[in-house]
């Protein structure tokens, strides 16, 4: 009786629909040099992309869902649901970028499998550590630089 939740889906008996793990063949199947070429600069190209994604989480998105806040704020000449609409667009922004970035994960593994690496698992994890360190970079770059700590840290003389 199967009754591992990893092998059943969950806590029932039985699996549910659309719940088994995806099984790989053992080794893939190799291409010509030019096909397994162009795959592998396909991957590299995918992981480019999701990386800038994560990145956009870190700046991009917040300031035009802010945007989109002030604009609903000022023609709607309420505050409140400026703020209440650029929260909500934020969300919905992080979310779908968030399915945006899954389905680049799994679009990056069958290249890799179709340029002749045995890959089983994603790098979605290891993209949001490598965006979320680049996105405090900027944002520290941003602030000293840019925002109103410069003058504090290094005073002018006045």
């Amino acid at each position: 009786m199967r009754t591992d939740p990893t092998d059943t889906g969950g806590l029932f008996t039985g699996r549910r629909p659309g719940t088994r793990p995806v099984r790989y063949r053992d080794t893939p199947e190799r291409g010509g040099d030019a096909r397994q070429y162009f795959d592998d600069w396909f991957s590299v190209g995918i992981l480019v992309l999701m990386t800038l994604i994560g990145v956009s989480f870190w700046g991009p998105i917040p300031a035009g869902c802010m945007w989109i806040g002030s604009q609903v704020s000022y023609w709607a000449d309420s505050l409140m649901l400026g703020i209440v609409t650029a929260f909500f667009a934020m969300l919905a922004a992080l979310f779908v970028g968030l399915v945006v970035m899954k389905r680049l994960d799994h679009v990056w593994i069958v290249v890799r499998r179709a340029a002749g690496h045995d890959q089983r698992e994603g790098v979605i994890g290891r993209i949001f550590a490598v965006s979320a360190g680049i996105g405090v970079i900027l944002f520290t770059i941003w602030l000293l630089v840019f925002a109103g700590l410069g003058p504090t840290i290094a005073p002018n003389g006045g």
